[in-house]
Parts: C-alpha cells; structure tokens; sequence
C-alpha cells in the first residue's frame, strides 16, 4: 500500500508533507496527541505505517496538563528508540542521583540513588510544553499527520480494517486504531467492558513551578504531618514543587484559592519548603489534580484496535512513571507490528511484554501514596526501598 500523507503545522493547518512517504505496513490512526500518542505514532511512522494523529484539544499546547515532568532512566531509554532523548537531555536537567529524602524540618534522612542505565542519567527532568515541543517536531519530521480540534465519534471494528467516522461527519478506514485517549478513553469501550473507570486513590497534588533553588539538583522528598512535598529540577533555572496530601473526593478550588490552600498546608515545614513557602506568590499558576489508578485486565485489543498508556494502565505519580510508561508502549507496539505477520499476535505479543511492568508501577505508585496518606498504618513500609526496587525493575529490558 503507498500512501500520501499529509502533516499539520503545529497550529493545526493541515498542509502537504515536504516529502511522499511510502507505506508497505498500512495506515494507522492513533486518537490521542499526548506524550503516549505521539511517541507512538513517532515509532510506528518509523517502522514504515502511515500514521494521522487525532487530538481533541485544538492546538499544540492546550493538550499539555501540568508543569514539569520526570524523565527516569527507562523513559529516556525509549525516548532515545525515537530518536528524542537527546533534545530532552539539552532542554532539561540531568541529575547524578534519583533523590534524596528529608524530614519536616528539612534534615537528610536517607539518599535513593536510582537505577543506572548505561548512556543515560538516573533522571532528567524538563517542563512539559519543552517535551511535547521535541515529541511535535520529531512526529511531523517522521511524517505523521497531526490533526487538532478533532476526533472521532464511531469506531466500526471490521475484519479488513476499522471504518471511522470523525466530529466533522468525515470518514475513513484504517487497518489499525490505537487509543491513546488517556484515562477517560473513549476508545477503551471499544476493547473492554463499558464500566472500567478510574479508582481515586484518596490523594490529589498541587503542582507550581519554582526558581530553582541550589540543593534541588535531584528528586527531594520531605516528609511531613498531612502529606508529602517534593522538588523537582526541571532546567538550569527552574524546579517545580509538588504536594500530594489526602484530599475528598470532588472536592474543588478556585483559582484563587489554590496558593493560600497550598501554604497552609506546607505551614509545619522547615528548611527548602519554608523558604519557597514564603516566596509563593498569590497568582502562581497552581495545578492542582486528583490522583487516580488503574490496570485494565489483558487483553489490551479487540479485533484492530489496541490501547497504550492511561487508557490501560493509569499511574499516580508517586514514582514517576506515567509518561515512561506510555513512551514504552509505544516503542514496544511498534517493534511487535513490526515483526509479527499476524496482527492478533502482535498485540499479543505487546501485552505480554507491557503488562506485568505496567502492573508492578501501578501496584508500587498506590503502595506509596497509601503510605502517604496514613503512615501509622503502615509501619514497616520502606518508601525508598521500594523507589528502588522499581527503578533497577524498570532497567531492565522491556
């Protein structure tokens, strides 16, 4: 099959590509512009599909949710299979070690040095626009087809290929989907039982960026009465903080309400969170969100359709993972299409590899956020112990 794609400037106008892309493997459409979307369409255009992306949102920068985020090993592992992982690396911050934890009134408890992969850093950190910027560039450079303001509104799971009928009232079939939709996944219906949701864990987290101060030059971690705080570099200059505290469900705050909400409850902190406490401004930009989990049972597809990332396997942030493990999914799919001559055996073969990985984050990331939310519960609960453990797991090959 050869097909002619077409690329979307990142403002959304829809334009020819500089180059004709031959295609022997077949078109694909991946529903879902975020990190897990477009890295996996950045790994199939690679491996020879023709590949639109669909994004809800309607530009470049709307589909990104959050402040900075956490690159470990593994993630720049894959992101280097799709040739990101350098500009990641010069646009954010590499530390020596994973991090370091601290007691409420700022003291060293205990160093967490992370895992090691050879070529990589234990972590890089950077801000989200920055990675979604390198993850653009590198898809419409591989001549995927971005398409913002869209989205599809029927999914037809035919035996030659999937009938799709987009918001716009066009149609088109494609000889795979790949949902990348995220953790309110439209597409998940099409693959697995209609009441599959979210579970809230208890906890939600507020996030600002901050100036980075000298001692952030890793993950710091400070233990306190009602939650936990943490630093994170994200560039010579910059780190972000974030709190995770127990919170009730649907409860929410208005903009205006976020800075005050969050010093009061960093008020019995000490050392590096006293001092950026003091300096937060009234008009931060706070974001703050609930924290949800979630492993989908396997299989991960039906018939031609197949999911990746929040949609099979949401992750708390407690390890900082989510996004290394939806850039995975993505390179490992990729390399399973690739091989494979049998459609259902590679994304058999895809949920083989990813599910019991996926699993052991989801399962570590809710152990630590329960042992935020009650400690006494949880007496002999070894919090970088068990960070450890699941870097040297993520080190190892996928």
């Amino acid at each position: 099959m050869i097909v002619i794609t077409f690329v979307a400037d990142p403002a959304g106008r829809a334009g020819p590509a500089d180059r004709v892309v031959a295609v022997e493997r077949g078109r694909v459409l991946v529903v879902g512009g975020g990190i897990g979307g477009l890295s996996t369409a950045i790994a199939l255009a690679d491996a020879g599909f023709g590949v639109r992306v669909v994004e809800l949102r309607e530009n470049l920068h709307s589909s990104v949710y959050g402040v900075g985020i956490i690159q470990p090993a593994n993630a720049l592992r894959a992101l280097d299979a799709i040739g990101c992982a350098e500009a990641c690396l010069a646009a954010g911050y590499a530390t020596t070690a994973w991090g370091r934890m601290l007691d409420v009134d700022g003291n060293p408890v205990r160093d967490m040095p992370g895992a090691r992969i050879p070529g990589f850093p234990p972590m890089n950190g950077l801000t989200r626009p920055s990675l979604h910027g390198i993850l653009t560039d590198r898809a419409l450079a591989a001549g995927v087809s971005l398409c913002y303001n869209t989205t599809f509104t029927e999914l037809d799971n035919g035996r030659d290929g999937v009938g799709v009928v987009f918001d716009d009232g066009t149609e088109d079939v494609f000889d795979l989907v790949v949902g990348a939709d995220g953790v309110r996944s439209q597409v998940r219906r099409y693959v697995l039982r209609e009441d599959l949701r979210p579970v809230y864990l208890g906890q939600s987290a507020f996030r600002v960026n901050i100036p980075r101060e000298p001692e952030i030059d890793r993950i710091i971690l400070q233990h306190g009465p009602g939650g936990i705080v943490g630093f994170v570099p994200i560039g010579p200059e910059l780190a972000y903080l974030f709190y995770n505290t127990t919170w009730p469900e649907g409860r929410r705050l208005g903009r205006d309400e976020l800075a005050g909400e969050l010093r009061r409850h960093l008020a019995p902190f000490g050392g590096l969170t006293a001092r950026v406490r003091e300096n937060l401004a009234d008009d931060a930009e706070i974001v703050f969100r609930p924290e949800e989990w979630l492993i989908a049972p396997a299989p991960w597809h039906r018939g031609r359709i197949v999911l990746i990332g929040d949609a099979v396997h949401a992750i708390t942030p407690h390890l900082g993972q989510g996004a290394a493990q939806a850039i995975e999914d993505g390179v490992v799919l990729a390399d399973c299409l690739r091989r494979a001559t049998d459609l259902d055996e590679a994304f058999t073969e895809y949920t083989g590899r990813r599910y019991e990985r996926c699993k052991l984050i989801v399962e570590s990331s809710k152990a630590i956020g329960e042992f935020e939310m009650d400690p006494a519960a949880h007496p002999r609960f070894d919090h970088a112990g068990l960070t450890q453990h699941v870097l040297q797991e993520m080190a190892l090959p996928v």
